[in-house]
């Protein structure tokens, strides 16, 4: 019901956006923009955008042929419209990106400016759609000089829309952004839909941002990215509620869908379904050195305050990854603005996620763990298959001094044959980076409980393709747990390690008290 009434909700906003007026169309060849590739066309893509908008809005038309461009500053009413053919490309000058001043919503990110491709800030009932491309052209692309290092260096995102109502983005092919792709930061409204990323050309290429937003729908998508795929994220007050991701096949070398990790407004409404996690097509140099299948498919994490409730994943299928699913409450306590009081500890409840089939996945287990004073609660899986490769060999264990601070070997790729031994081994590493490059291969198998108020695991297969000694399942300071109908490598001989768990209602079969 949440779902449908988020579907009409936005599908009600394009049908007012439709009747708004749009009356005429507007070639950028009639403001001076030529087919010449060694002119920067900025000035008449903008002119074109602003005769639009006087006269109440419509459509500016980007016809076939490649337009170098600086910034784009998108207005209310107005569809920037990319004919088959039609390549819009960044310039390489940082003088065609002006940066822009910080908007009244405030972010972690806007720390050294905002800088895109496509911009607007407080726009009502705008639109990017077509079958053309928006090339960044960041390949190499640094960082500006004298700005705030990081993911906040002044770098342009091809898309970047603040506080802006009434959104599509229709069918466009997106590539090369020197940043992120497409950020949608404290937007209303929003349809993205059709539209194909493949980004993998510089440092914190993630696919789709979806910051703080309201009612916001992305489906029949395709992402593939060297940095995360598709991401919700708060940095700043606003949450992301009710939002809908559907039809989706992604790739990344990092972290396929994910929440977080900024998490200061938090998460409420939720519904992730019908996507296919798969490995990159890209086969060529990666700027994140993880395996070449990525790190994890499904991330929900909670670590600077917020609080995440209402999350449904549904019908997800995972080829590659090195860790299906990975939970994560803990205490980072990053401030999103300097002079914003420190986040307490978050919350995570109620949590949905069923009909997942992962395959051919690598050793780092599946993990669902808060910290102690931040227990996750509520959290429901249900028909869920995960069979990873296994091969590990229990005379190769690394001691907690070995593996400390060491993820990657001197290749870059994440430690195969080696696990924690024991789960006392296993830190919990509240301030750290979420991810399960952190910790390596856990001591189990199939799923790896800690410090969560109560967890439901119903129909559940945890299987290896080769022999792997670890527990199939271990579950560590745990007020609730229920597991039925749990099938593992091995039934006869491994199962289930409980410490301190208050109630337990596991299968006889599968429970094996120990340390």
């Amino acid at each position: 019901m949440t779902c449908l009434y988020i579907c009409l909700s936005v599908i009600h906003v394009f049908a007012q956006t439709r009747e708004h007026g749009r009356t005429g169309e507007f070639n950028i060849l009639d403001f001076g923009a030529t087919r010449d590739t060694m002119m920067v066309h900025t000035k008449a893509i903008n002119e074109a955008i602003e005769s639009c908008y006087r006269q109440g809005g419509g459509r500016v038309v980007i016809p076939p042929g490649k337009f170098k461009t600086g910034t784009i500053f998108l207005k209310d009413n107005v569809e920037l419209h990319l004919d088959n053919g039609a390549c819009l490309y960044a310039s390489e000058d940082y003088a065609d990106f002006p940066i822009q001043p910080r908007a009244a919503y405030r972010s972690l990110k806007d720390a050294g400016g905002w800088s895109a491709l496509i911009y607007a800030v407080g726009a009502r009932n705008i639109a990017v759609t077509g079958k053309g491309v928006i090339d960044g052209r960041g390949k190499g692309r640094k960082g500006r000089v004298g700005g705030v290092p990081g993911d906040a260096d002044g770098r342009p995102r091809n898309i970047l829309f603040i506080s802006c109502k009434g959104v599509r983005i229709s069918g466009i092919s997106m590539r090369n952004s020197a940043l992120w792709n497409q950020h949608y930061l404290d937007c209303e409204d929003v349809i993205v839909e059709h539209i194909h990323v493949f980004n993998h050309c510089n440092g914190n290429n993630d696919g789709i941002d979806i910051d703080g937003c309201r009612r916001f729908i992305l489906s029949d998508s395709v992402i593939d990215s060297d940095d995360d795929g598709i991401v919700l994220k708060s940095t700043g007050l606003a949450p992301c509620e009710d939002v809908v991701i559907n039809n989706c096949i992604v790739s990344s070398f990092a972290n396929a869908i994910k929440c977080g990790t900024e998490s200061t407004g938090g998460y409420k409404n939720i519904v992730i379904s019908n996507c296919i996690v798969k490995p990159s097509c890209n086969k060529g140099d990666r700027i994140i050195k993880s395996t070449p299948s990525g790190i994890t498919a499904i991330s929900l994490e909670v670590v600077d305050g917020g609080i995440m409730d209402g999350v449904s994943i549904d019908n997800i299928v995972i080829e590659g990854t090195e860790c299906p699913l990975y939970v994560r409450l803990a205490n980072r306590g990053r401030k999103y603005i300097d002079e914003a009081p420190v986040p307490p500890i978050g919350k995570m409840r109620n949590i949905q996620i069923s009909n997942v089939t992962a395959y051919d996945t690598g050793n780092f287990c599946s993990s669902i763990t808060g910290i102690p004073g931040g227990e996750i609660e509520n959290i429901y899986l249900s028909n869920v298959r995960f069979l990873n490769k296994g091969g590990l060999v229990a005379g190769n264990c690394r001691t907690a001094n070995d593996m400390q601070g060491k993820r990657h070997d001197t290749a870059g790729n994440v430690f195969r044959d080696q696990y924690w031994s024991s789960h006392r081994e296993v830190k919990e590493d509240e301030k750290g980076y979420p991810q399960p490059t952190v910790w390596g291969n856990l001591p189990s198998y199939g799923l790896f409980i800690r410090n969560v108020r109560s967890i439901a695991v119903d129909n559940a297969t945890f299987q290896s393709e080769k022999p792997d000694p670890r527990i199939p399942v271990i579950a560590v300071n745990v007020g609730n747990l229920s597991l039925d109908r749990i099938q593992v490598n091995d039934i006869s001989s491994a199962g289930v390690l409980l410490d301190n768990v208050r109630t337990a209602d596991v299968d006889r079969r599968l429970r094996k008290s120990g340390k």
